[in-house]
């Protein structure tokens, strides 16, 4: 009948989870049964987050041996009471500990100290109980307000508070228990018959038990007694099954005589085991596969009055019946806490508690409960209390800065609205509409002498190639599409490698035409525009080639970069394969450098109309640029990506058309006077030239 202890282990976790108190006292009593409760209660309370401060086993007082080892167990108390910073205790044992826990606390404790005891909640187990009339008797009983207790689950019992209510000593003659706590309990004596008179004290047979205070006699049927009620009626129903068996096969008044002379107890095991009935306070009566009656425990609310009385209040319960996950219940608005706390929850724990955007950090050489709280790191969350660990917010989110809450990420790119989108997009159509006005110029002027110069069809082409290399760059603004990442890097690779292509083939058209002068030169048959345009169509077919081949095995795509820049998801274009888009800018920067060593050789070479210098200026900022721009770019995250390559774009192909055409347009439209075949052959020549070196290139 008695309830396995095992469900009320788990309702004290329980009990301790639901009220969030991770950091508890432990009181158990010097014995076997104390050494059991520990063995069974610390790896539970572990595996559910809850630590011990402190583990004390206490002796009865029936147990210790002189006043030392009593002063230095008083001692004890005191410190863990006082030093401890755990407000929950929990105690294990027989009733008796309760008294010597209450002795050794008051023991050494001034009348104005009497405060310091006040501020904890006790956790009973069934096995201790707080009903004692040594409590009773002293007004210390205070300290155990708002106590939490298991009780042994009970029901009322029809008709029960009837019968205390009537009870009189004299009922049992021949037993004298009732007597005994008669007198006990109400703190008189019955008369001695050899005593002719009365004294002052004796009992009258006439006091009422609802006149006691709770802690001396609860009118209620404790757990053990409704046990014992429901035992006495297992074993009256067992008998009765019994009985029906065998009359089944005798007869009656025999049936009845051999059941009473010679029934021995195993034989009513079997009838207990299947004995199932209503009890008449409505419960249910039966016996498990493991011929237990698992009646839970409640748990019960110690509630103090000025008058020393308390009353117990059920406040829970724990069912093993109950489906899972509903076995313990428990109504919080209920509870009485101890006055100190004003009916404010108390708390229990280590440390206080890591807000949301830290999380826990163990300190090392103490209990798992006891941590440090430390902020979140970059990109991480915490939105609770207390995690162990912060979590990462998913891509398309970033942590804010308080890192409590995942923000959903901005979608960026350089789009025409932005300002340096407008800046960038402004200066491509200035630049654009400045090479349109060249090209026109020199249109206009095609049949003047410094057009035709250094060929008439190579300005031509770097012109246009010019203009197209500032359009390209409106392929970057905007937000890029699959035609736009396709495209772009193509297209911007073989246009500048017909402009630098371009720029080679006047340079190397200077020098041929220089060489031409001297007597018996044979390289007069490649002075014309078939060397050049060769040099333009196969310095282009390679970079072509390298493009075609880029786009057939690993294209540009457009993708969204979720983790360069905190905060934003950048639409790009991936460049599909890195080794190809760098073999692109690679062979650019070769036929850059190439037209740089060489119209730097021919850049003294005298002539009006060379263009040398000019070429050699415009290579070195060209160079520059794209040598300052893989650095940069290589730096730069998200949208500023594409502005650092817009700007290498215009950057570069200003300084060509910038350093080139500057000095013919001035002569074409300001110093017309100038630009005139007579001023051509009056130029100086170098010694040993004959002609002038342009003739047959114009």
């Amino acid at each position: 009948m008695a309830t396995n202890e095992d469900s009320q282990y788990m309702g004290i976790v329980s009990l301790l989870q639901h009220f969030r108190w991770t950091w508890v006292g432990l009181f158990v009593v010097d014995d076997d049964s104390g050494e059991r409760f520990l063995e069974t209660m610390d790896p539970l309370l572990s595996q559910n987050g809850i630590c011990t401060a402190f583990t004390r086993q206490i002796l009865t007082q029936d147990h210790l041996h002189g006043q030392k080892e009593r002063d230095h167990l008083i001692h004890d108390m005191h410190q863990i009471y006082r030093l401890s910073n755990t407000r929950i205790f929990i105690i294990y044992g027989p009733p008796s500990i309760v008294m010597c826990l209450k002795y050794f606390l008051i023991q050494g404790i001034l009348p104005s100290e009497i405060s310091l005891l006040t501020g904890k909640v006790w956790i009973a187990t069934a096995q201790a109980d707080f009903v004692l009339t040594s409590i009773s008797r002293d007004k210390d009983v205070e300290m155990f307000q708002g106590a939490l207790s298991f009780m042994v689950h009970s029901k009322e019992v029809p008709s029960f508070q009837e019968f205390l209510q009537t009870i009189k000593p004299v009922w049992t003659e021949a037993d004298d228990f009732l007597k005994e706590f008669w007198q006990e309990a109400f703190d008189c004596s019955f008369p001695d018959p050899r005593m002719p008179y009365k004294v002052s004290g004796t009992c009258t047979g006439e006091e009422r038990l609802q006149s006691l205070i709770g802690p001396l006699f609860e009118m209620r049927l404790s757990g053990h007694s409704y046990g014992i009620y429901n035992a006495i009626y297992a074993v009256a129903h067992a008998l009765h099954d019994l009985y029906s068996t065998r009359s089944h096969h005798r007869g009656k008044v025999n049936g009845i005589k051999w059941a009473l002379r010679d029934l021995q107890p195993w034989q009513l095991h079997p009838f207990l085991q299947g004995v199932s009935f209503n009890n008449s306070a409505g419960e249910r009566v039966h016996f498990n596969e493991n011929r237990e009656v698992r009646a839970g425990f409640d748990i019960m609310n110690l509630v103090t009055f000025p008058n020393r009385s308390f009353v117990n209040v059920k406040v829970g319960q724990i069912d093993p019946s109950a489906s899972k996950g509903k076995e313990f219940s428990i109504d919080k608005h209920r509870i009485t806490w101890h006055h100190s706390f004003k009916q404010v929850l108390p708390i229990s724990v280590c440390c206080d508690s890591c807000t949301p955007g830290y999380q826990k950090r163990k300190k090392e050489g103490e209990k798992f409960c006891c941590y440090d709280c430390v902020l979140c790191p970059e990109g991480k969350i915490s939105n609770k209390t207390d995690m162990a660990e912060c979590s990462p917010c998913p891509e398309d989110q970033y942590a804010n800065m308080n890192q409590d809450q995942c923000i959903p990420k901005l979608i960026t790119f350089l789009s025409y609205v932005d300002p340096l989108g407008k800046c960038l997009a402004s200066s491509a159509v200035c630049l654009s509409l400045v090479t349109v006005f060249v090209l026109g110029t020199f249109i206009k002027h095609n049949a003047t002498p410094i057009v035709k110069a250094n060929n008439q069809k190579l300005t031509y082409t770097l012109l246009v190639s010019l203009l197209l290399c500032f359009l390209s760059s409106f392929l970057f603004l905007g937000k890029p599409g699959k035609a736009s990442c396709l495209l772009r890097q193509p297209f911007f690779s073989i246009i500048f490698s017909v402009a630098v292509s371009s720029v080679l083939a006047k340079t190397i058209t200077v020098v041929l035409a220089f060489m031409t002068t001297k007597p018996g030169s044979r390289m007069r048959r490649w002075v014309g525009t078939r060397v050049a345009t060769s040099i333009v169509f196969f310095c282009c077919l390679i970079q072509t080639t390298i493009c075609i081949i880029w786009l057939g095995i690993s294209p540009p795509f457009p993708e969204l970069d979720m983790s360069s820049v905190a905060g934003e998801i950048t639409v790009q274009c991936n460049e599909g394969s890195a080794v190809m888009f760098y073999l692109v800018l690679g062979y650019m920067g070769l036929l850059s450098i190439m037209s740089l060593l060489v119209a730097f050789l021919a850049r003294k070479l005298p002539n009006t109309f060379n263009e040398a210098k000019f070429i050699t200026f415009s290579m070195l900022i060209f160079c520059s640029v794209w040598l300052i721009f893989f650095p940069t770019y290589l730096s730069t995250k998200g949208k500023y990506m594409v502005a650092v390559e817009i700007f290498s774009i215009l950057a570069s192909s200003t300084g060509l058309l910038g350093c080139i055409f500057p000095p013919k347009c001035y002569i074409i439209l300001l110093k017309p006077e100038l630009n005139s075949r007579e001023h051509l052959t009056r130029a100086k020549l170098r010694p040993g030239t004959s002609s002038c070196p342009f003739k047959a290139v114009i």
